[in-house]
């Protein structure tokens, strides 16, 4: 079985050095690519057409989002994983926003990296709890009391909702519900469709931009 490709872009040695270190000695991947700013990052998709891309937001030249900006215009599909800190969350809900499968802190556990790399490659979105709920907190005191998605989403569509702001997959959230994937499935299209979005990190974003769901401390 080949091995998965993947694109390192971050300006700091040490996080692309870590990185490469943790994927040597994984049999699914391997990287086959490091830049250190967004210019050098497209001429590599290019060439190596990676199979998902770990990526910075915030570095010289070209930052991550006027990268995912390109990758668009191109209709470019690789999946991206953003690598952040909690202060990015800005960026952070652009990128979100933009189609990237997810987030994780660069300190992030190597289970956790994998994990998330998975759930990518396979066109599934995860998202790190830790940093979901920095990005509530940093919205909490600006949201408004109401809004008109708040009347229209279900119960169940909420539970699936706070469900994959905290990470959970189709399949756990299935199993929680006593339902099966392929209604997970249709109940995040209904979601999509009502917050007119088209990705669960998209739908996450703006539910916790518009005060839908509560990101329990």
């Amino acid at each position: 079985m080949s091995k998965k490709r993947i694109l390192v872009v971050d300006d700091h040695l040490v996080v692309r050095e870590g990185l490469k270190l943790i994927f040597e000695t994984e049999e699914s991947y391997e990287v086959v690519g490091e830049a250190e700013n967004g210019e050098k990052a497209l001429i590599l998709i290019d060439q190596l057409k990676p199979d998902v891309i770990l990526m910075d937001l915030s570095m010289p030249k070209m930052n991550g989002i006027d990268v995912i900006k390109n990758l668009n215009q191109k209709n470019n599909t690789i999946p991206i994983i953003i690598l952040t800190t909690f202060d990015d969350n800005n960026l952070i809900k652009e990128g979100l926003s933009l189609g990237a499968k997810g987030y994780l802190l660069k300190d992030t556990t190597r289970e956790e990296l994998i994990r998330t790399v998975d759930s990518a490659i396979r066109g599934e979105v995860l998202l790190q709890p830790e940093i979901t709920k920095s990005l509530f907190n940093s919205k909490k005191e600006n949201l408004p009391g109401n809004n008109s998605f708040n009347n229209s989403i279900t119960e169940r569509e909420l539970f699936i909702l706070q469900a994959i702001a905290r990470g959970c997959t189709s399949k756990e959230i299935a199993f929680d519900m006593g339902i099966s994937e392929r209604t997970v499935k249709a109940h995040l299209t209904n979601i999509y469709s009502k917050l007119n979005v088209a990705s669960r990190s998209e739908a996450v974003a703006t539910a916790i931009e518009q005060g839908i769901i509560h990101i329990e401390k």
